[in-house]
């Protein structure tokens, strides 16, 4: 049995809830009164997952979680309360809260809810215990990362974590830039879980007219007089299997509430409809962008993204793991030339140095796009410089010229043109030119006349 720590300054709330959970069979509760007792308590005893009420007296729930932060422990929190607040939902789940009920919450759900946590918690744990030097070869599923040519040790880890968060049912958020492999991950992910043998659905939440999209993705009901049929929505067609939604953020407000929804209860309903209906679908979403910031406000739910927030992948892009560049390049070649069958089998040298020189802001999309010319265009066994795009050439060369122009100086010149330069702004007072470079004067004279 998982041990459980009820704090609630309700007696009746943590009577009802040590009565059920221990007619579970699943938990053995503690229970807490007075939240002044949690920090002496979490100190000296181990739990499973903690059930916690915010509005408590002398120390709420946010205190708790503020403290448990402090101290680094990790035991996961589910929120128990009568207070419906959104901004306190987030704000709880910033804190590191698993999840947010409202009191008093469906007995089958609050189970369903704990289990989550407890299951999140030792896969996070699991993950965090990687050893740093990882390998291809400790992968339980080689197969399902086969087709991703990589040396990089990011890449690897990124595989092994990806591995783990696959052997759960939880939902799953990756982000990265255009053409990282996002979708392509997505598919590893469901290649090494245990819906491999079922469907995998992958999604663009912005292909549809906004309007359209929830139809499409939830299904549509029948018209009340029969004029329209009732037709099932993509989300069906991933039943039992893993459903990829790509630029999330794409999405409406409202979808996203209603996405929520069927990420926490597996529950939707059609277009014009008000039944209920239960699909079982592992969700991995992505985006391009870092929803996490201020310019996502307005636009993204909070509540949604610290959820998906709990399981996140992040791709690291093609100039980071430039190593990976050559590799990448004679994979995609060999692929490209069988399907024009020509016999380019090779890469010059030079031009891959010219490669490893370019930025790829559309990354290992942009890199098969560029082989895949370069091998309809080359006419010897070999790619070379000339059947790369003009505009690399154009790019690597002008960086380089760039570089290559950089005239080394000696610190105490460069330091001294920046003093000489701040006495001229201040009409040469010395006393403010000296306090806004936060030096003394006689410091500010002795640069001045260092003329070495």
């Amino acid at each position: 049995m998982k041990r459980i720590l009820i704090v609630d300054d309700d007696v009746a709330v943590t009577n009802y809830l040590n009565v059920f959970l221990v007619q579970s069979g699943l938990f053995e509760p503690s229970v807490v009164n007075d939240s002044r007792e949690v920090a002496a308590l979490l100190d000296r005893e181990n739990f499973d997952v903690i059930l916690l009420d915010l509005d408590m007296p002398n120390v709420s729930g946010m205190d708790v979680l503020q403290a448990m932060r402090q101290k680094r422990i990790e035991t996961p929190v589910v929120i128990l309360t009568g207070v419906s607040d959104v901004d306190l939902a987030v704000k709880s789940m910033k804190l590191g809260a698993f999840d947010y009920l409202i009191k008093p919450a469906d007995d089958d759900k609050l189970l369903e809810v704990l289990d989550s946590a407890i299951e999140h918690s030792a896969l996070h744990r699991s993950i965090e215990q990687l050893p740093e030097e990882l390998t291809r070869g400790g992968l339980a599923h080689k197969a399902a990362f086969a087709h991703f040519p990589t040396q990089d040790k990011k890449m690897i880890r990124l595989f092994h974590q990806a591995e783990k968060v696959a052997s759960s049912d939880l939902s799953i958020f990756i982000w990265g830039e255009s053409g990282t492999g996002k979708e392509a991950i997505a598919r590893a992910i469901h290649e090494a879980s245990e819906r491999r043998d079922r469907p995998f659905v992958a999604l663009e939440a912005n292909s549809q007219d906004p309007d359209k999209f929830p139809a499409f993705f939830f299904g549509q009901a029948r018209d009340w007089r029969g004029a329209r049929e009732e037709t099932p929505g993509i989300l069906e067609e991933s039943n039992h299997g893993t459903l990829f939604l790509n630029n999330i953020d794409a999405l409406s407000l409202t979808m996203q509430v209603r996405l929520k929804r069927v990420i926490q209860t597996g529950e939707y309903y059609r277009e014009s409809s008000t039944r209920i209906r239960k699909i079982d679908v592992r969700m991995i979403v992505s985006s391009t962008n870092d929803l996490a910031s201020k310019e996502y406000n307005d636009t993204f739910s909070r509540d949604l993204l610290y959820h998906l927030m709990v399981n996140s992948i992040r791709i690291p892009p093609l100039r980071d793991r430039s190593g990976d560049i050559p590799l990448l390049a004679e994979h995609f070649l060999k692929e490209e030339a069988e399907k024009v069958d020509k016999s380019v089998s090779g890469i010059s040298t030079e031009s891959l140095e010219l490669l490893k020189g370019y930025d790829f802001p559309d990354n290992v999309q942009e890199l098969r796009s560029i082989i895949a010319g370069a091998v309809v265009h080359e006419e010897s066994d070999t790619i070379t410089v000339d059947s790369l795009p003009s505009y690399i050439r154009d790019k690597v060369m002008a960086g380089k010229a760039v570089r290559d122009g950089f005239t080394p100086r000696k610190l105490n010149e460069v330091v001294r043109e920046h003093v000489l330069r701040t006495l001229e702004h201040f009409e040469d007072d010395r006393t403010k030119a000296a306090q806004k470079l936060g030096i003394t004067v006689e410091e500010l004279g002795r640069v001045i006349e260092d003329k070495s």
